[in-house]
């Protein structure tokens, strides 16, 4: 399985309801194709717990190795990825969740003063939590007690959640000291980062040259390559490579188009091309890839 966006690569899936926004899920990494979940974004914060095993976690350019313990919190709007370390498992606790669960109602006190100026700080797009530092410690104490409530569906499990997020929050404010003002050159290169990753979603199934990107943002080439690596830590032609593999993927799942149609709908010149760089990314050719997956009954749930 892998995780349902859009043309933007926001995440489809919705976390939990308007009446409730919080969503609450037991995953693991070996559910996922490659062992790894793609860039997505999504307008909720996510809060990270490890139960078991590794993983490295990268939120914009900032790549975390968090191990079981520890925890890691996402803000709203940032591009994030998790892919597997030394080859084996990691299970862990996602507990996302829109701010209005705390501020209730727009242009609240709550809101105004302690929500916003942490979710529109672009120094804290994540924090990773660690069982060592006391602060840190309470809040990964908080989303176990989260899990386990969610989990129980207790009496009241609803409002202790709220609860315990409310907690989380106000120990996040109360150490990072967030400014109410976003840096320029900060908000400039992530509005420039999104204009880039557009571009590419819109059109990964054309020929894409490096002077056409590059114009998106009005930069030359050799720059556009230095700023999409600093941000993604992969180079641009890697990316793009690896979203077209993705983008095959249902195809192959779902479909009985050829391999050849396929490797044209997804960009790549060539169905040898196509095989070449599948089997080095899946460590199968496409086409035992697709006679795999028709062995494996379709998960009942969509992923986190």
């Amino acid at each position: 399985m892998q995780i349902q966006t859009n043309q933007k690569q926001r995440e489809l899936k919705d976390h939990g309801t308007f009446a409730f926004p919080v969503n609450v899920s037991h995953e693991n990494l070996f559910s996922y194709e490659r062992s790894s979940f793609f860039w997505h974004w999504h307008p909720e914060i996510e809060l990270t717990l490890i139960v078991s095993g590794d993983i490295n976690y990268q939120v914009n350019d900032k790549t975390y190795h968090l191990t079981t313990g520890e925890g890691l919190f996402c803000n709203a709007n940032m591009p994030h990825t998790g892919h597997m370390y030394n080859k084996e498992d990691c299970v862990y606790i996602s507990t996302t969740f829109d701010p209005r669960i705390i501020y209730g109602f727009e242009s609240s006190r709550i809101q105004t003063a302690y929500v916003t100026p942490l979710t529109l700080d672009d120094r804290f797009s994540s924090i990773k939590f660690s069982p060592d530092v006391a602060w840190q410690a309470e809040i990964l104490a908080n989303l176990t007690k989260i899990w386990e409530i969610s989990s129980s569906k207790a009496p009241c499990w609803d409002f202790q959640i709220q609860i315990l997020l409310s907690r989380i929050w106000l120990t996040l404010y109360q150490n990072t000291e967030p400014q109410t003002e976003t840096l320029p050159a900060v908000q400039r290169d992530r509005e420039r980062l999104l204009v880039l990753l557009s571009y590419l979603h819109d059109h990964y199934q054309e020929k894409i040259l490096l002077e056409q990107v590059a114009a998106q943002i009005n930069i030359c080439k050799s720059e556009c390559c230095r700023f999409f690596k600093s941000h993604m830590n992969e180079s641009l032609f890697d990316y793009l490579l690896h979203y077209r593999i993705q983008k095959s993927l249902p195809l192959l799942q779902n479909t009985n188009k050829s391999i050849t149609d396929i490797s044209l709908l997804t960009g790549f010149s060539s169905p040898c091309y196509f095989s070449k760089i599948f089997k080095s990314e899946m460590g199968c050719t496409p086409r035992e890839y697709r006679k795999n997956a028709l062995k494996t009954p379709s998960p009942e749930a969509e992923p986190e």
